[in-house]
């Protein structure tokens, strides 16, 4: 099923002028139906129009097309989260939105296979916890595996163009310039349909700059004032998922990024918060969130202090009643005790006291 449909009329304005710049379209078509082709041009343009141009691509073997992508445009600049079932095609053809771009795929899970269009035939593979880089010029055929993720980077060559050869570069996701890269891309997208014009532009220039840096392989540099946002980011981003580890500290974020400490702490600068500041207030998060919730119900005072790498339980509730403007007990007291477990819509028996035990027995009698 190649698709054949004429070159793309201009995008539409966006719902809102200089707001909407995120868009999702998410097509399933059928090959039980007549026309696939028509079929999916018609669902494409009633969710996006022309603003995604459809991939110029064909299923393989029998299942259904399916291709689902957010797509966030950062000035000149895009990010693409897709997802796929099996399908082959080309990043060339007469849509010419990647031709003489730099694409940087970035895998989550499944697979691509590149080959190189014409006679070279170059092939290029990616698995899950790898990335691949090219310039697309001239372009590229493409094979994707079942229910495949991956994040894609379509960027300006005049930027990054001279890093390239004619060869695709390829590299590991778990390096500390790609979780860079990607704690930026998460930022942005989440609050890109907000941004000023402005700010839409600096954060368009940290992609390139955290792209220029996995792509070349020398890290980001430091004196680089635009990465300073990305930096804190990936550095919370980071301290989160070390919250309970007792070694976390800015150090450990520094030499976890590839940076130097100074590096990390100018960057923190700019949050008006250091990171020491940030790890403590999160884990203060952490062990109110379990009080509320009820999550932490049975762990006593200092078993949270413990948990979460205070000196002893007083440092813990001092830390506590500075932050919540009340005692950590207080607002376990305050935290209603666990719903008694259900088993097929009757109360779990063995939740209830012998004395109620023996009260609703009396009920059921009479």
């Amino acid at each position: 099923m190649n698709n054949t449909r004429g070159a793309p009329t201009p995008a539409p304005a966006p719902r809102s002028a200089g707001e909407q710049r995120v868009y999702t379209v998410d097509v399933t078509v059928s090959p039980q139906e007549d026309d696939m082709i028509e079929s999916l041009e018609r669902r494409w343009d009633a969710q996006v129009g022309r603003v995604i141009p459809i991939p110029p691509s064909s299923p393989v073997g029998t299942g259904d097309y399916r291709i689902r992508i957010r797509h966030s445009k950062i000035d000149d600049a895009v990010v693409e989260d897709l997802y796929s079932e099996s399908i082959v095609g080309g990043t060339g053809g007469r849509f010419e939105h990647l031709n003489d771009r730099v694409v940087v795929h970035i895998g989550r899970r499944g697979t691509w296979r590149f080959t190189r269009s014409g006679e070279r035939g170059d092939v290029t593979e990616m698995a899950r916890n790898q990335f691949v880089a090219r310039r697309n010029d001239p372009s590229w055929d493409f094979g994707i595996g079942p229910r495949t993720r991956s994040t894609v980077l379509i960027l300006p060559t005049a930027d990054l163009g001279s890093l390239f050869t004619d060869r695709a570069i390829v590299g590991t996701t778990e390096s500390a310039d790609l979780r860079l890269l990607m704690a930026h891309v998460t930022a942005v997208q989440q609050s890109l349909n907000d941004l000023s014009p402005a700010a839409v532009t600096a954060a368009r220039n940290a992609l390139v700059e955290l792209t220029r840096a996995v792509v070349s392989g020398e890290g980001p540099d430091p004196s680089e004032p635009r990465l300073a946002a990305a930096l804190a980011d990936a550095a919370r981003s980071l301290a989160d998922s070390l919250l309970t580890d007792a070694d976390l500290s800015p150090n450990i974020l520094a030499n976890e990024l590839h940076v130097s400490l100074r590096t990390l702490q100018r960057a923190f600068a700019t949050t008006g918060e250091s990171a020491s500041s940030y790890i403590r207030r999160r884990r203060l998060a952490q062990a109110h969130q379990q009080l509320t919730t009820g999550i932490g119900t049975g762990s006593s005072i200092s078993e949270l202090a413990a948990r979460y790498h205070f000196a002893d339980a007083s440092h813990f509730v001092r830390a506590f009643k500075r932050e919540y403007g009340e005692p950590p007990s207080r607002v376990a007291r305050r935290t209603p005790e666990p719903e008694p477990q259900r088993v097929l819509g009757r109360v779990d028996q063995t939740m209830v006291s012998p004395d109620r035990r023996a009260t609703g027995a009396g009920r059921d009698r009479r």
